[in-house]
């Protein structure tokens, strides 16, 4: 036990601990690598299935060669310990065999939303001096158009239907005909063409260690601008250790369902690294459809659901009056808050579906690898997210302070634990803003989220301090938005707001002043043009209001209230 072990005993407040065992607090990550860890679960679990994908199942044994051979690859075309790797992927196998492939040779996985505008590409690959981009192949134009102006000497293409049944690979390629893709050449190369490579890579295991960095995930910062979120080894495998404690009926062969994306936290860690470290088989879902999450219930028969409120109102929507849900071990929901009506209401559809469970509220941020605090068990309350995390810590400071207020009173939730970030890549100010080391001596991470915890330690969340907004649980930043639609040359001025949306929770609103000479008919389509080519398709805003001028507060801000409100100035024609 460590110096800063001891001083949390002694000096924080830990009123959560009585819904523990009292062995299920000692907290031991060991100094080993993502890919150790999947091995390790591999080698316990050789013959269980791992992957599904679209009913193509790889066994942990089979899956580990992939990943194995992988490593090898890479290794044959220069990629060293340290480099980045870009994996810009839905949920497909080849997006994870990348991922744990890379960790094998203490490459780091840069993680990328594929479905990112050219410019956040590029952003994110010279952000990180990527040499080595692994993309789907409905990016390939994208890529195209900007990977001369980065670092990148190797692009490796996936199709997403590589690891399909033949027939189904067939129906994707007659499907997608007039596909653009690239030709073989130094800087293109194919998936199969890569795994050939590991006949010529050397076996170079990396012997990691859990602080050295691993992933970059991202997300945006006070400006707006994306940031580099960086987490380590020991944040991944400290997450899957956790989860062995929480989910303590969860056995080899039980069946995750991964709807959430692989880039990000939510879904790397939640969603794949803990159900790999428990020896579970995930069912791979690279484009879900609201529409058709029945009949992906009844195909996979899914023993853990994780995900955003808007797949949990696609749930209850359904019209399928004969779903069978009794199978379900977990419902857990995380990404954005729950409502107590949501909650109520998927409880009982539950039920009326022979699940014996409740939804599972959770809490957690990417600096913090998603997940921090859970409602579960005996700590389960409605609209409560439950308690820490075995060895994660939280206290409530009242907001630009490091003083704890009381129970029972509203403050800025901090969280210390394993799975907090080293840091923000290449930002040492936003770095130190987010990370403090407070009199405890434990550093804590910052969330910008207010809450409440209870004497008992049950935590409830209140709302953000910033102006993010979140839509089908992406982070979307409005001030970011803003930047991109400011730089359209009709543009005067620009302010986006999150409105309601009946099943994206919340979408941007954009309210755009034109320059003289500019007038909503002339400009309408070319602004979002504009947008569609420099923002991700989330982030584009859901409504353009054209107006004359933008109301102020007294102190000479814009009043994002009313136009949350829509009220205080007339709309141009």
């Amino acid at each position: 036990m460590n110096v800063i072990d001891l001083l949390r005993q002694k000096t924080i407040k830990v009123p959560w601990k009585k819904y523990y065992e009292k062995d299920e607090l000692k907290f031991k990550v060991e100094d080993i690598s993502i890919y150790e860890m999947f091995k390790n679960s591999a080698l316990n679990n050789l013959n269980s299935p791992a992957v599904n994908y679209y009913g193509n199942v790889f066994s942990y044994k089979s899956f580990l060669h992939k990943i194995d051979k992988a490593a090898l690859a890479f290794d044959s075309i220069g990629v060293k310990k340290g480099d980045v790797i870009t994996i810009c992927m839905p949920n497909i196998p080849e997006g994870l065999i990348s991922f744990y492939a890379a960790s094998k040779i203490g490459a780091i996985s840069n993680m990328i939303h594929p479905l990112s505008a050219e410019e956040e590409i590029k952003d994110g690959l010279l952000m990180t001096k990527s040499r080595v981009l692994v993309v789907v192949d409905f990016c390939y134009e994208k890529v195209k158009n900007i990977i001369k102006d980065t670092d990148v000497y190797k692009v490796i293409v996936v199709p997403i239907s590589n690891s399909m049944f033949a027939h189904m690979q067939v129906g994707y390629k007659i499907k997608t005909w007039n596909m653009k893709r690239p030709r073989r050449n130094r800087l293109y190369m194919y998936w199969n063409d890569f795994m050939l490579r590991s006949y010529f890579g050397t076996d170079k295991a990396n012997e990691a260690l859990a602080d050295e960095a691993a992933v970059i995930l991202h997300s945006g910062g006070t400006s707006g601008k994306p940031k580099g979120i960086v987490l380590s080894n020991g944040n991944f495998n400290a997450l899957a250790l956790q989860a062995r404690v929480i989910f303590k009926n969860l056995k080899p062969g039980d069946v995750v369902l991964g709807v959430m994306p692989i880039f990000h936290g939510f879904g790397l860690g939640v969603s794949f690294h803990i159900p790999f470290g428990l020896g579970c088989e995930v069912a791979l879902v690279p484009q879900f459809n609201a529409k058709k999450f029945d009949e992906l219930l009844e195909k996979y028969k899914p023993n853990v659901i994780c995900g955003v409120p808007t797949l949990y109102e696609a749930l209850i929507n359904t019209k399928n009056k004969n779903l069978d849900l009794s199978m379900l071990k977990y419902a857990i929901s995380g990404g954005d808050s729950l409502s107590s009506n949501l909650s109520e209401r998927i409880n009982d559809f539950l039920k009326e579906h022979g699940s014996k469970i409740k939804i599972s509220q959770g809490y957690g941020m990417t600096e913090a690898l998603a997940a921090v605090a859970l409602s579960f068990g005996e700590a389960y309350r409605d609209g409560s997210i439950g308690i820490p995390f075995p060895g994660n810590y939280i206290k409530i400071v009242a907001p630009g302070t490091q003083d704890e207020v009381p129970y029972g009173e509203d403050g800025e939730i901090c969280v210390s634990g394993p799975t907090v970030m080293l840091g923000y890549l290449n930002d040492e100010k936003e770095t130190n803003e987010a990370l403090q080391k407070h009199k405890d001596g434990a550093i804590w991470l910052h969330t910008g989220d207010i809450g409440m915890m209870n004497e008992n330690g049950i935590i409830y969340y209140r709302q953000r301090l910033k102006r993010m907004i979140i839509t089908s649980g992406y982070n979307v930043y409005p001030s970011y938005i803003e930047q991109v639609i400011e730089e359209h040359p009709a543009v005067l001025k620009c302010s986006v707001v999150g409105v309601p949306h009946p099943y994206k929770v919340e979408v941007p609103k954009a309210y755009i002043v034109l320059k003289d000479g500019y007038s909503p008919i002339s400009v309408k389509g070319s602004i979002k043009e504009h947008c569609k080519k420099n923002l991700a398709i989330y982030s584009i805003p859901h409504e353009f209001v054209y107006r004359k001028s933008l109301p102020k507060t007294m102190m000479g801000k814009v009043d994002f209230r009313k136009l949350q409100e829509n009220i205080g100035y007339e709309d141009e024609e």
